[in-house]
């Protein structure tokens, strides 16, 4: 019996698989920060600890019975990221050792998930097939901890690209922001730092569109690239495209104006890194 909870539609992550002329395939995954909160929901923070050995290789975690006092343990080895690779070993093998826990098992139950090219932008990246499409979990349903029913949204079109079985439960959508609030947002432009952002208030709904995109493949990006410090992935993010737009990957160096044209440039990272993590 898994003590843990299935993981709702919100706290599950689309990535590409693999592409073709035709269509591309999805898989699904979880994230660190997904497993840490779900560990704090359940046992509490100061019920389950996590420790690293063989240079971060492994990861043990392990959860006190309420019962007995007792640490209970399981672990797992990880696999080593593109960057970083030291947090990445940390990173995945944290993941793999919270799998053996029951963390999102159900995700080894999704089936093929193919997406047709009708419902995607599939192009031709130097000879290579690229999409740099954005792709989310808008439902999903399950059965006895298997999964039994899919939705999925593509973000670029903002239709739904992939409906399969019975949809029990659906990611909330983002709560609008009073129209008086007075936050400011910030949004990269230009290489460089922070300061050479332009600032869009928060009642501009096409500005926060633009922000809640930037802000959501930001910290996708933190996730994948295992960088844990904002600024260093801002910092990073304005290197990475600044060669994208010197390749001629990318056309638009200056503020990005659209959700959809944030969602490509992040694609557009990821498609063309090298397992070194570099660009092509």
């Amino acid at each position: 019996m898994n003590m843990f909870r299935t993981l709702r539609a919100d706290e599950i992550d689309c990535r590409i698989a693999q592409i073709k002329e035709n269509g591309l395939s999805l898989l699904l995954y979880k994230d660190a920060r997904c497993d840490q909160n779900i560990l704090d929901e359940v046992v509490g923070p100061f019920n389950w600890k996590r420790e690293h050995t063989r240079d971060n290789k492994n990861c043990i975690v392990s959860i006190k019975n309420p019962e007995t006092g007792e640490w209970i343990s399981k672990e797992d080895t990880g696999t080593e990221s593109n960057t970083e690779k030291e947090k990445g070993l940390a990173s995945d093998s944290f993941k793999r050792a919270c799998f053996n826990w029951g963390i999102g098992r159900e995700l080894y139950t999704a089936p093929f998930i193919w997406i047709g090219a009708d419902k995607c932008n599939i192009k031709d990246n130097r000879g290579r097939m690229a999409c740099y499409d954005r792709f989310t979990v808008k439902g999903i349903g399950y059965t006895d901890g298997v999964i039994t029913g899919l939705e999925i949204k593509n973000q670029a079109t903002g239709k739904i690209c992939y409906k399969w079985g019975e949809i029990k439960e659906e990611a909330p959508d983002k709560p609008e922001k009073p129209d008086d609030e007075p936050e400011k947002i910030v949004i990269p432009d230009i290489p460089g730092t922070v300061s050479t952002a332009s600032k869009i208030p928060a009642g501009d709904s096409s500005g926060r569109a633009v922000s809640d995109a930037f802000g959501d493949n930001m910290n996708e990006f933190m996730e994948r690239m295992e960088i844990t410090d904002s600024k260093e992935a801002l910092k990073r993010f304005n290197e990475l495209r600044k060669k994208l737009f010197d390749a001629g990957i990318i056309k638009n160096i200056g503020k990005m104006k659209s959700a959809e044209e944030v969602d490509i440039t992040f694609n557009a990272i990821y498609a063309n890194l090298t397992p070194a993590g570099e660009l092509k």
